[in-house]
């Protein structure tokens, strides 16, 4: 090595999903929503401003800051928006995390903690899930310097209720406990009431998962007032302009069609209790979802063969190479239309081996 090289810092990177591109493709790997955004996003991007593109976007994402308030009847200055639930949770991170002392997450969860606490050199201790993927409270309960926790959990699909979430903050309070809650919306019981009593209580959620517009990076974190703003005293030291004007716009447009917003979800959530039904018949098992999508292994078949076999089909599902889960696939939830096509495909192959 020379001498230069070791002064770069060395970190293992996050491996998101893999991104394929084929006409006939069924990607349901990345758990993205197979809904269109609201029909007032696709009408105003249509009729956009394009003179506004050579401004510099409003740095506090003024109108979609006031458009998440007005929803969710919470000040605004309570609220932190950012590239994504990613770019929010990594200023967290850099912001909140600053003891000797380990914040603990699931040894099984979202893979991108144990990369920031590496990156920006946070201790942290992995605790380990129970044999049925569970968290178990009592893990987060003892001294540490934050709790990172997400609910309902990824990859194992598994929600916890309010009450357990309470215990944790309140059995915390000199520590920052964030609940990440991208998946919030296909099941699960937010958080959010929690803010009005405990100040050390962060809340994450995401527009890329309900409200189909992953591509437009668009994330948000309520918080006290106290902590939102040294996570934007933060981010404005690193990059004080990072959500892009048509995020901004077409975010805030998104928020107001309430009723388009619970129709998706409403059809995420049948077809995935569909094919909880369907793939059981399957010889398939999993836990009980409050995602959009399932964590699911077979009775008698490698999850690598049926990875293998589906993608050759252009079917894509998501393998993890990794201890205790290395015998599942996540299976996001797509339209009826998609799914039929997946079970037809399992259903033909399982039959013939």
């Amino acid at each position: 090595m020379k001498k230069w090289e070791e002064k770069l810092r060395q970190i293992t990177p996050y491996v998101p999903g893999e991104q394929p591109d084929f006409p006939d493709m069924i990607k349901i790997n990345t758990n993205e929503n197979p809904y269109p955004p609201a029909p007032g996003v696709e009408k105003l991007l249509k009729e956009m401003d394009t003179k506004k593109l050579t401004l510099y976007p409003n740095p506090g994402a003024k109108l979609l800051v006031d458009e998440l308030s007005k929803q969710y009847n919470i000040a605004p200055e309570r609220i932190f928006v950012g590239v994504g639930s990613d770019d929010v949770l990594g200023m967290i991170f850099m912001t909140c995390f600053s003891s000797d002392k380990p914040i603990l997450f699931p040894d099984i969860t979202y893979s991108f903690y144990d990369v920031w606490a590496d990156l920006f050199r946070v201790p942290y201790k992995r605790m380990p899930l129970d044999e049925n993927f569970c968290i178990k409270k009592e893990d987060y309960l003892g001294e540490n310097g934050g709790i990172v926790l997400a609910n309902p959990n990824a990859p194992t699909s598994i929600a916890v209720g309010l009450d357990f979430i309470e215990d944790i903050v309140k059995n915390n309070q000199d520590s920052i406990v964030v609940v990440d809650e991208a998946y919030i919306d296909f099941g699960g019981e937010s958080a959010f009431p929690l803010l009005e009593k405990y100040e050390n209580l962060l809340v994450v959620q995401t527009f890329s998962k309900s409200r189909s517009m992953a591509g437009m990076r668009i994330g948000y974190a309520f918080g006290s007032e106290r902590v939102i703003s040294a996570i934007y005293a933060v981010r404005n030291s690193y990059n004080s302009y990072t959500m892009n004007y048509p995020s901004i716009v077409c975010g805030a447009e998104a928020l107001k069609d309430v009723a388009y917003f619970k129709e998706c979800t409403a059809k995420v959530i049948a077809t995935r209790e569909r094919m909880k039904k369907e793939l059981a018949e399957l010889g398939f098992s999993f836990p009980d979802s409050k995602t959009n999508f399932l964590f699911a292994t077979h009775e008698s078949v490698p999850a690598v063969e049926l990875f293998e076999m589906l993608r050759e089909k252009r079917i894509f599902v998501r393998y993890f190479k990794t201890p205790r889960i290395d015998n599942y696939l996540r299976i996001t939830i797509g339209t009826d239309a998609q799914m039929d096509r997946v079970v037809e495909v399992l259903k033909e192959y399982l039959e013939k081996r």
